[in-house]
């Protein structure tokens, strides 16, 4: 769409802090691997207290996805609460220094920046330990209809339906987005929030949003089925387009009419799995808004999630 930017992205706006641990570590704090468990500022510092040789990282699933779609060349904004704080402040400049705009009134509260402890495992597996902090701030007022509709997508995080009035932000924004004629895409995040959020999630989907991303839990949490083929007849129903990730098993991309394998890009050294899907996300997004078919978008998708596991990844 001509003078239009790419993708708007709305999201938890969070600092990760990325740190290597065996699987005790992860035991010791009754952590599940390969999930995302919400802390209080408590845990969090105890939890915190215990790493070593960390790195800071903005990031958050949507910040990553739109630290992508800068990379690959795309344009765009953000919509996310953060403090006048230290974290805050690395946010603000992580995205800007990429070239998206970052949109959005400071914590009135002076809760600090959200922080999410990513610790992982020698297979390259990660688990994640989240302080939401100003995160869960998120307020209607903060979606600027003008913002949303310069943009030829929205983008919502799955986890950001975790807050009430982020609710109300993220379908405050999809409504804009549908009235101006653009396109809402949602990301289910999290198998654990799908399971908090099903019935709510299903009519966010069905009213509002034109292209899904999920991966196979996340997908069959949904659906409340044991084959990702069944839940996907069930979400082509009401959903245009339905993207799952599965690993090194590549990608499945639905439509009301067929579905599209996309094989994985061969990881010789999987060094950390960090942000994969987010990657994945951002090379759909960037190839569906730069004219290629889906096909073609999911296999920019697959290159960008094996690039951030076998390269961008080696953080800690």
């Amino acid at each position: 769409m001509n003078g239009l930017k790419d993708v708007l992205g709305i999201g938890n706006a969070i600092v990760d802090i990325l740190f290597l641990v065996d699987p005790s570590f992860l035991a010791r704090h009754h952590l599940t691997k390969g999930s995302m468990t919400l802390v209080d500022a408590s845990r969090a510092s105890t939890i915190f207290s215990e790493a070593k040789d960390t790195t800071q990282i903005s990031g958050g699933s949507v910040g990553n996805t739109m630290a992508g779609i800068a990379y690959l060349g795309g344009t765009g904004s953000y919509i996310g609460k953060v403090s006048n704080d230290n974290l805050g402040g690395l946010f603000r400049e992580d995205l800007e220094s990429l070239g998206i705009k970052f949109s959005g009134e400071p914590s009135i509260n002076n809760t600090p920046t959200a922080c999410c402890l990513v610790m992982i495992t020698p297979d390259g597996e990660r688990t994640m330990a989240t302080f939401l902090g100003a995160c869960s701030e998120l307020i209607p007022e903060d979606v600027i209809p003008e913002v949303v509709s310069e943009h030829q997508i929205t983008y919502l995080e799955g986890y950001l339906w975790d807050a009430p009035l982020a609710q109300e932000s993220m379908v405050k924004a999809a409504s804009v987005a549908k009235a101006s004629n653009r396109q809402v895409a949602l990301t289910l995040s999290d198998s654990f929030c799908v399971e908090r959020h099903r019935e709510s999630f299903k009519d966010l989907i069905g009213d509002y949003v034109d292209l899904l991303f999920s991966n196979e839990d996340e997908i069959l949490s949904l659906c409340q089925q044991d084959e990702t083929e069944s839940a996907l007849q069930i979400v082509r129903s009401f959903c245009d387009i339905v993207v799952v990730t599965r690993g090194a098993k590549g990608s499945l991309i639905a439509t009301g009419t067929e579905t599209l394998k996309i094989d994985a890009v061969p990881v010789n050294d999987v060094i950390d799995t960090t942000g994969a899907g987010d990657l994945f996300a951002a090379g759909f997004l960037f190839g569906f808004t730069h004219g290629y078919d889906i096909n073609e978008s999911g296999k920019i998708g697959s290159t960008m999630a094996a690039e951030v596991i076998s390269h961008v990844g080696a953080r800690p």
